[in-house]
């Protein structure tokens, strides 16, 4: 069945370039809502670096390449404006200023902005990305760089969920609503599994229990889950270990990840292979 589009209707302009910010539109514009981005002339720095995932999250959106600062081009915009409920942008306040965005948003009440910032208060004008919110939150493992951009992507749903509310106290109350979305706070809760001694080295789901880990097998690696005791029995009765890390070793090396992944769902244990880029998803293999 076709998914409810919710947010049909709804006009959304996005000025948000790299990844928050178009994650974020892209998943409004999937629930429905109509979405025009504007870009800077130069455009937006991920479709040069990853241009597959740019096409991604701008499928069905109108982009719109203007220049700001430029007369006519401004007046493009603010036509755009006067004609969206909702603004989304991932800039500093300073460079906000500088567009005279602030200006524009007042001219419209009807329309309500999500704001998507690195920090807040007296750090609002201090730069980051991702990499600089999960080293000052304890997700990282030096010296590996991360494969997730965690902070980016909590931010992005956050934004999601900013934008919904802003919406529904629009429509309550008549007038836009402005909401921030702050990055160093998502990378805080981030690393809140770290912070607690969830995750982390040593930690219970940081290999300090046997059956939550990773092994190698005998043509790559495998993650193993079974970390209730209903899983754990299951593996240690289906691996014939007794249950330590040593054991478990020492047996994930006797088979091709493929014949583990197998087993593992003809007998319900949480156990998947460990791909990389390129080695495409599990269900084509």
């Amino acid at each position: 069945m076709p998914q409810h589009k919710a947010l049909h209707g709804v006009r959304l302009v996005s000025l948000a370039v790299n990844l928050p910010g178009p994650i974020a539109a892209a998943r409004l514009h999937a629930m429905g809502a109509t979405v025009t981005k504007i870009e800077p002339p130069a455009g937006d720095p991920l479709r040069t670096v990853a241009p597959r995932w740019y096409d991604e999250l701008s499928a069905g959106q109108e982009v719109l390449p203007l220049d700001l600062k430029d007369p006519e081009d401004r007046a493009a915009a603010e036509r755009v404006f006067a004609d969206s409920d909702l603004l989304l942008t991932a800039m500093r306040p300073s460079a906000l200023a500088t567009l005279e965005l602030d200006d524009s948003i007042a001219r419209y009440p009807h329309l309500s902005h999500v704001e998507i910032v690195g920090h807040i208060g007296t750090d609002a004008e201090r730069p980051g990305h991702d990499l600089t919110y999960q080293a000052a939150f304890g997700t990282l493992q030096p010296p590996a760089m991360p494969t997730v951009p965690v902070v980016d992507l909590l931010g992005a749903e956050r934004a999601v969920s900013a934008a919904l509310i802003a919406l529904r106290l629009a429509a309550e109350s008549g007038a836009g609503h402005h909401e921030h979305v702050v990055l160093e706070r998502a990378a805080a809760d981030a690393g809140a599994a770290v912070r607690h001694g969830l995750m982390g080295a040593g930690a219970p789901l940081g290999g300090a229990h046997p059956g939550y880990g990773i092994y190698a097998s005998s043509d790559g690696h495998v993650a193993l889950a079974a970390l209730e005791p209903h899983f754990w029995s299951r593996a240690r009765a289906a691996f014939g270990v007794g249950g330590t890390e040593h054991e478990l070793a020492e047996v994930f090396l006797t088979r091709p990840t493929r014949e583990w992944e197998q087993l593992a769902a003809h007998l319900d244990i949480p156990l998947a292979g460990i791909r990389h880029q390129g080695q495409g998803d599990r269900n084509e293999q």
